[in-house]
């Protein structure tokens, strides 16, 4: 390594240089560094020439006596009948019988000892790949949890067999001493490192919550972890469920990536027992909230009740507003007082609205919204403010071969019948008239019931006339 550095170019910036060891050999010299500060002596197993057994040696040494020895026949030689606690320790690359032939010949030299030889016992015994064990939280870092299983390995469990929620560091799923279940992926002897996953115990304690949500059709929560072909993956306890595009409750106009790292609800209407996988519809939640909300509607709903909603879409009809998982339309005609041609003249998507029922029909579940409000009709307020015989300004708003409406005030016209626009004969309303045009009016007749209002140009004339000849005598 050395000799490797000298000829690295030093100035290269695309070379970076590592200085480290690996976890295993590192935690190791840890751990012998803390026991050795617990124990009397501490005993070094391994070859004499074994560069990690060698600082393993040095580690303990300036904690307490240490001894490194090759193999068993050399504990003779030691004086441990004063020792009354003796730690142990062993290189990664000592062979394992070296290891049980020492713990033979300790137990025989302390005469005893059956707890000592079953400590031992335990710490040598062999794992295998696929085998569900339990351990202890030794430490946290940002890339891995570092168990202790009981045994001469150092358990190593990585973030991606932690979790699948990148969001999440290996301390926000477990801490030290705690103690968790896991399955064994991987196992190094040499090294004595064991490749550990939390998440693969979660999966089959989470399959089975599944199976049994599928039967109580119960929702569960989840996150998005991928878009895949045809659909997206949900981790739900520790389980990937598979929801097709159709399930997501998406228009098929929508990109699949806005759901990703998403919460989302789903329900499971599939699962494969023998292949552990599931099948999930965030689409049949939905439609699940929204007949509870329809149910919970239909038992309050009445004529005259109150309720704020959403617009959800307009029609050239009307606009269907969301009462809370159900919608009612307001007709165009219900919008506005005046007269509107589309409602996006009032309204527009996403507006919040007060509407009230005016017509409930449960069989076929329509409901029918008002949103005018009495104290804005302007029936009303001309009702408030006008008497026949006033004299007001008015707008010409269309041309009939009969005479001309004029507008009185929004939403009231009243009509100028083409005899009473002018004092003589007037064959087209047209010629006198034109639409936009303002003009003094005076108001003849009111029927409110039949929303009649005749306004007369005329009449001001006569009046005129009248007024002069009296002035003339």
């Amino acid at each position: 390594w050395g000799e490797c550095l000298k000829v690295i170019p030093k100035d290269d910036e695309n070379i970076l240089v590592f200085d480290t060891i690996c976890n295993a050999t590192s935690q190791r010299q840890s751990d012998a560094a803390l026991l050795s500060k617990e124990v009397d002596v501490m005993i070094v197993v391994g070859g004499k020439n074994s560069s990690n057994t060698i600082k393993l040696y040095n580690v303990c040494s300036e904690n307490c006596p240490s001894y490194h020895i090759e193999n068993a026949d050399e504990l003779y030689s030691l004086n441990l009948k004063n020792a009354e606690k003796i730690g142990i320790t062993a290189g990664a690359s000592t062979p394992a019988y070296i290891i049980k032939e020492v713990q033979n010949t300790m137990a025989e030299i302390l005469e005893d000892d059956i707890n000592f030889e079953e400590a031992l016992e335990q710490s040598f015994k062999k794992v295998h790949t696929g085998e569900r064990v339990k351990g202890y939280i030794a430490a946290v870092n940002n890339s891995e949890a570092i168990v202790d299983i009981g045994t001469k390995h150092t358990g190593y469990v990585p973030l991606s067999e932690l979790t699948d929620d990148q969001t999440k560091k290996p301390s926000d799923i477990v801490s030290v001493g705690e103690e968790v279940d896991l399955i064994v992926t991987k196992i190094n002897d040499q090294e004595g490192i064991v490749t550990l996953s939390k998440k693969k115990v979660d999966e089959l304690v989470g399959f089975d919550n599944i199976s049994k949500a599928k039967e109580e059709d119960a929702v569960l929560d989840g996150g998005v972890l991928n878009v895949v072909k045809g659909g997206i993956l949900v981790s739900v306890d520790g389980v990937r469920v598979f929801v097709p595009a159709s399930q997501t409750g998406l228009g098929r106009d929508k990109n699949l990536d806005e759901l990703l790292k998403q919460k989302v609800q789903i329900k499971i209407i599939e699962v494969n027992e023998s292949r552990r996988r599931a099948v999930g519809s965030i689409k049949a939640v939905a439609k699940a909230q929204r007949e509870a909300a329809k149910a919970a509607f239909w038992e309050t709903a009445e004529i005259g009740k109150v309720y704020k909603g959403e617009v959800k879409s307009l029609t050239n009809y009307g606009a269907f507003v969301d009462l809370g998982g159900i919608d009612g339309m307001v007709h165009i005609s219900e919008l506005s007082w005046g007269r509107i041609k589309h409602p996006s003249q009032v309204v527009k998507v996403g507006d919040i609205l007060e509407v009230y029922i005016k017509e409930l029909d449960k069989e076929s579940g329509r409901i029918s919204l008002g949103f005018k409000k009495a104290e804005d009709n302007p029936w009303v307020k001309f009702q408030n403010n006008y008497n026949v015989g006033d004299v007001v300004k008015a707008t010409i708003v269309s041309i009939t071969p009969f005479g001309a409406f004029a507008q009185i005030i929004e939403g009231v016209d009243g009509l100028i019948h083409i005899s009473q626009i002018a004092d003589k004969r007037v064959d087209n309303v047209n010629d006198v008239l034109s639409v936009g045009q303002e003009v003094d009016v005076k108001i003849t007749e009111i029927d409110l019931d039949k929303k009649r209002i005749s306004i007369s140009i005329r009449a001001l004339l006569d009046d005129a006339a009248a007024e002069e000849t009296e002035d003339a005598e």
